[in-house]
């Protein structure tokens, strides 16, 4: 049974009606916080008023507020996570109307667990993820900070080019059906792409330009839209970057990779300046052969820019630029009746001609401007270019004795967009009202798309080729309202879609179609303390089916909804972070298009129930433990219960490890990923194989230099497989068709050495 979310609605309209009302100001104290190497604004800075409750985190501008003060005298605490907390005193006279606090400047520091205010915030629900996580888990591409997100894991099965297949909370998202994921605000995924749905690689972006992530588990946050089911991504660049960088990484199957970052603005570097901006450039080379017997010849350039500076007291700009090539070959996934009997090894093929290439430019601009009473409005336009050419064959000679089944899909594509909001804050006696409303647009302009026979990565015959021009509006309302210990977080978001198809084979099939999302939500917080958090979060989200769905087969869903409800609780107690928490999710219908086969299929509605447990440990300052724990269960909800699993969904994961950092500049982390078995199809006669996999790293860093000994699979697993899929295929010489589980193998011991100069 659907929730009923008719009364929802009319409570949010009813409150955004109401805090929009002016309320009268007393007393208050604003201040601005900056980084003190950089001199550059921080955001999402904590700054509590005497330590108690009342407490806010600073907007794009580094800006904070308290109003409503009476005379006195008050302590604000700011901290963040790798600063330094400052403690400063402001008095406020009987006749003072604004206090304009000094300009606060933190200095960088270790990661302190204890100081964490895990109620501090005007974004609830956010999961940022440490920089401890960041600078110590073991990462080769930016695919692979995908792993820190907690719950996640991805699989990589067609060569080191394609984007990873994701799983997280019971779902197989293939390469982005139920994930919304965003760098620097703009969208990584590609809707109605030739490969899948909602295809979202990473490859683009340089590891080291990675400061920080965020992560919103569930449909339950207003400014996030389509594919955010299971949750969203936003990654943040560096704004900064204060000396120059030369890395070189060298390690087994004849892998390398260089990186040099340099500092365009520095002090004694090609430009000079006094103003608070940095403007920088990264770029990237990585080759490898890879662990399998056939070569992958992967090749991966990129190149990016940034420029971030203040243009006024109360002006952010921030644009960046880049662009990315990459091309392989590939072995694919092999099935294991083919390795039992020796026609090949584990490490084998039976179509080394798989493989592809794909490339993306992007331009990113954001101007964030700050008015007076406490009001922000942020402006930003982006814009990629983007190819793609995947040559793939899963069923080998199946649906072709002669020439077998490989497969191109291909496209280009000019995708345009925005993204715009107004905040701003109220204060209405002791109730805090913090309002967003937010605009934006998409338009993808695929100017060619298909899927080919083809042989050797010859043309044989086009199964589907075509034209899409995908259109996305939206506007969203987003209110927070704090009264003593309690928040309340409604929100509403309404999306607008039109497809259009043009068949190039059979303009039958050409046409448009039009469909509109209306996506309540409604999130509680109890905050015990600083330190302790209850809440329940509600709300209703969705994907968009493919346009060759939307349009063609208008039977089927075209934006179909998912229901979420959450339960639980965060705090921190000592030198521990504790997350756990109860969901459920309904979804109206799992994707029905099939990119490889061009064939629509319905898969139906599911249920998932869920249990998440996440614990951050400091047991001194320089040593860290982490923990992640996450159950799922999901099955469809109109099949009989002998076949509704959800093929290939997650049941239980884990991810955990130690991490030091010592003052000599010795740091490094051990670590783990397990998952366990899970069925491959709906009846679970066929299962996904779980694994253990364990990685290590350490490093010697200096303020000069730093060198680095990565180790993957450090156990040296032989038998565990990355990516499994319950597959019908036949082998050139069966006569007949076999389905069983084709899977690609995980890699083996692995070693690198990373070496990298600052200057």
């Amino acid at each position: 049974m659907k929730p009923n979310y008719t009364a929802l609605i009319k409570i949010i309209i009813f409150t955004f009606l109401f805090v929009n009302i002016s309320f009268a100001q007393n007393s208050k104290i604003n201040g601005k916080v900056f980084d003190s190497e950089n001199k550059l604004p921080l955001s999402g800075v904590i700054v509590s008023l005497d330590g108690k409750y009342q407490s806010t985190s600073t907007n794009s501008l580094g800006e904070y507020t308290f109003s409503k003060l009476f005379a006195g005298t008050y302590k604000i605490r700011i901290e963040s996570i790798g600063y330094k907390k400052v403690v400063t005193e402001i008095t406020i006279n009987s006749n003072d109307n604004e206090i304009a606090n000094p300009q606060t400047y933190l200095e960088s520091n270790p990661l302190d667990i204890s100081q964490i205010d895990v109620t501090a915030t005007t974004d609830y629900g956010k999961i940022t993820v440490s920089p401890i996580d960041i600078k110590l888990r073991p990462t080769n591409t930016a695919q692979d900070f995908l792993k820190l997100v907690p719950g996640l894991f991805i699989a990589q099965h067609a060569g080191g080019g394609k984007a990873e297949q994701i799983f997280l909370r019971g779902f197989d998202i293939d390469h982005g059906t139920d994930i919304n994921i965003m760098v620097d605000g703009m969208p990584v995924n590609m809707v109605s792409h030739a490969h899948g749905q909602g295809y979202a690689d990473l490859h683009f972006m340089i590891p080291e330009t990675i400061e920080n992530f965020s992560v919103y588990k569930g449909p339950y946050y207003s400014k996030f839209g389509d594919l955010g089911t299971s949750g969203s991504v936003n990654f943040s660049t560096l704004n900064s970057v204060q000396k120059n960088t030369a890395e070189i990484d060298i390690g087994k199957f004849n892998s390398y990779r260089g990186v040099l970052i340099l500092n365009i603005l520095a002090k004694n570097g090609f430009l000079k300046t006094n103003k608070s901006e940095n403007l920088y450039i990264a770029s990237e080379y990585a080759y490898s052969d890879g662990y399998f017997e056939a070569k992958q010849n992967y090749n991966r350039f990129n190149i990016f820019g940034k420029y971030y500076g203040l243009l006024s007291k109360n002006t952010i700009l921030s644009m960046t630029a880049s662009t990315f090539q990459s091309k392989w070959d590939a072995s694919g996934q092999i099935p294991q009746r083919a390795v039992d009997s020796n026609f090949i090894s584990r490490f084998g093929s039976i179509d080394a001609t798989e493989g592809g290439n794909t490339n993306r430019t992007n331009v990113n601009l954001s101007v964030i401007n700050s008015l007076k009473n406490n009001q922000t409005i942020t402006n930003q336009f982006f814009y990629t270019n983007y190819g793609f050419n995947l040559y793939s064959n899963f069923t080998f000679f199946l649906n072709d004795s002669l020439n077998g089944d490989e497969i191109n899909q291909f496209e280009k594509r000019n995708l345009f967009g925005y993204n715009g909001s107004f905040s701003f804050l109220n204060r209405a006696g002791t109730t805090n009202f913090a309002t967003v409303l937010g605009i934006g647009a998409r338009f993808d302009d695929i100017d060619s798309i298909y899927l080919a026979h083809t042989k050797d990565r010859n043309f044989l015959n086009y199964i589907e080729a075509g034209k899409i021009f995908q259109q996305n509006i939206f506007g969203y309302l987003n209110e927070t309202i704090e009264i003593s210990n309690f928040v309340i977080n409604p929100g509403l978001r309404v999306d607008y879609f039109n497809f259009k198809l043009t068949d190039d084979l059979n303009d039958t099939l050409s046409g448009n179609k039009s469909a509109v999302k209306f996506s309540p939500k409604l999130n509680l917080f109890y905050n015990l303390n600083s330190k302790a958090q209850l809440y329940v979060k509600s709300g209703i989200g969705f994907h968009s089916n493919d346009a060759r769905v939307a349009v063609t087969a208008p039977d089927q869903q075209t934006l179909p909804a998912a229901y979420g409800l959450e339960a639980g609780t965060s705090f921190s107690a000592g030198n521990a972070l504790i997350g756990f928490s109860l969901w459920s999710l309904f979804l109206e219908s799992e994707f029905v298009y099939v990119g490889d086969e061009a064939v629509v299929e319905p898969s139906g509605k599911t249920q998932r129930i869920g249990i998440d447990f996440t614990g951050r440990f400091q047991f001194s300052k320089w040593l860290w433990a982490d923990l992640d724990l996450n159950y799922a269960k999901g099955k469809f909800t109109d099949e009989p219960e002998n076949a509704n699993n959800i093929p290939l969904a997650p049941v239980f994961t884990s991810v955990g490890g130690i991490s030091f950092k010592l003052n000599n500049g010795i740091n490094g982390r051990l670590g783990y990923r397990y998952l366990d078995d899970r069925p491959a199809n709906e009846d679970n006669s066929v299962i996904a194989r779980g694994y253990y996999v364990m990685d290590a790293t350490i490093n010697y860093t200096t303020d000069k230099y730093n060198i680095g000994l990565n180790i993957q699979n450090l156990l040296d697993n032989k038998n565990w497989n990355e990516a499994q899929f319950d597959t019908e295929s036949r082998l050139p010489f069966e006569n007949e068709s076999v389905s069983e589980l084709h899977f690609t193998p995980g890699s083996p011991f692995y070693i690198k050495l990373n070496t990298s100069l600052f200057f």
